[in-house]
């Protein structure tokens, strides 16, 4: 098994052909993602079946946690496009909110959503609402990219009740309500700094937002009102909402029924697929030949997505079989930085987070690396466990690339290049990182 400084040379070799096959050699992204994975295993030391194991594994584990997800929201935004509903209801918000301020508030919708939401499901679920915006006033869709993903990502990886943050809460035995009282204050200078790239990223780098295609029967049906649009959107949410409230450890659902149907409809593939058959309900009046087409083209444009979000699913499950985790935290466990020690979790998180992906696989590995030292580190008694929690929270958003699930769900659904996700989500990520750290600091040192 390769292991030292190379094994960090055979991951940044991968990501350079990454890269370089699908701007100057043109190769579809879902190739070389795949080629990668398989390299990058063997290069590491892995077997040929291990490599093949691990990468059909982590293939597979990202169909099943997003493609009902994607599909089903690709259907929704379908329909809601060709209806003509998703621009009735951009020209609705932007009648309230005012056009200069549009970017704001898909930043601050994509913060409340994530906290029940995951930040795929909540990207897949207000895509079609961000593109109409964009068409709406005629923005760069590189800066609503930017707001909704990073303001999704924000409480994503700070607020509770996702698995990372009470994963890392639970294992470095950390209040609870306390990591939600503070990760919600450090959310808020995290969502307002990656709402200024936005706007800096959406005046320097033009990116049109992908077309809908033609409406059947557009100059006879009228396209439906603004809060029927809504609807289809927000009713996922609320079930999702209502989901990851029952699930709390106080139970306030109880453990019969209720709490069984809750898990049930409230799981976000069953969320998803109720909002499209409430989609069919809104859009009816086009006829149900007319949404069928609508569907078909939704699955299409859904395909490409999902495998292409698969791969970088399986090429994460193949950096996760080599000893990158083990190698990171070994390197930064033994470190002292004295009144700074919380960027020593931010650090481990941030160094695993970029080379395996998954920013709760990061968060989780950090806080059972983390854990036993937080007594040298000064960090076991008072506010330092939920200190502790949130610094990985926030190391774990260092940074989103190639190796992320969530990386290709903002590039496809946005219509962005891979060298254009770099400078949308992994520049923006990288913004979110550093202003969660300085947060968590700046409560240290009032607070502590």
């Amino acid at each position: 098994m390769v292991s030292g400084p190379l094994l960090f040379a055979v991951l940044a070799l991968g990501i350079a052909f990454i890269v370089i096959a699908t701007t100057r050699w043109k190769l579809h992204p879902f190739l070389a993602l795949l080629v990668t994975a398989y390299g990058v295993g063997l290069a590491s030391g892995l077997g040929p079946e291990q490599a093949l194991t691990a990468l059909t594994g982590g293939f597979g584990r990202t169909v099943g946690a997003i493609g009902i997800v994607i599909s089903c929201g690709c259907i929704i935004g379908t329909a809601l496009e060709r209806s003509g509903g998703a621009l009735v209801l951009a020209n609705a918000l932007l009648r309230v909110i005012g056009e200069g301020r549009a970017l704001l508030a898909m930043s601050c919708t994509g913060a409340i959503v994530s906290i029940p939401v995951f930040c795929d499901s909540g990207y897949v679920i207000l895509s079609p609402l961000n593109r109409s915006l964009a068409r709406r006033t005629g923005q760069s869709m590189a800066g609503f990219a930017v707001a909704l993903s990073m303001g999704l990502y924000a409480t994503h990886c700070l607020v509770p009740p996702t698995p990372g943050p009470i994963a890392t809460a639970g294992e470095l035995r950390a209040d609870l309500g306390l990591v939600i009282l503070y990760g919600l204050l450090i959310a808020v200078p995290v969502v307002f700094a990656t709402y200024l790239y936005a706007g800096h990223v959406g005046k320097n780098l033009q990116v049109e937002p992908p077309a809908p295609g033609p409406t059947p029967f557009a100059s006879t049906v009228p396209a439906p009102p603004a809060f029927a649009t809504l609807a289809p959107i927000l009713l996922p949410v609320l079930l999702i909402a209502a989901k990851s409230v029952a699930d709390l450890p106080t139970r306030p659902s109880g453990t019969g029924a209720l709490r069984d149907i809750l898990g049930l409809i409230g799981n976000p593939n069953s969320a998803l697929i109720l909002g499209v058959f409430l989609t069919w309900f809104v859009v009816r009046r086009h006829g149900r030949a007319t949404f069928g087409d609508w569907s078909g083209e939704g699955l299409r444009d859904a395909g490409t997505i999902i495998l292409i979000t698969a791969a970088g699913g399986a090429f994460g499950a193949v950096l996760r079989e080599t000893p990158l985790a083990k190698l990171v935290g070994d390197a930064l466990a033994t470190l002292s930085l004295g009144r700074f020690n919380l960027v020593l979790p931010f650090i481990v998180a941030a160094g695993l987070k970029t080379s395996i992906g998954s920013s709760t696989v990061a968060m989780i590995t950090t806080a059972s690396l983390v854990s036993p030292l937080l007594p040298a580190l000064g960090l076991s008694a008072g506010l330092g466990p939920v200190l502790a929690t949130l610094a990985i929270a926030g190391g774990s958003m260092m940074v989103s690339h190639v190796n992320d699930s969530f990386f290709w769900v903002i590039t496809q659904m946005s219509g962005l290049t891979v060298p254009q996700g770099y400078r949308v989500v992994t520049v923006a990520s990288g913004i979110a990182g550093l202003t969660a750290l300085a947060g968590v600091l700046v409560l240290h040192f009032i607070l502590a």
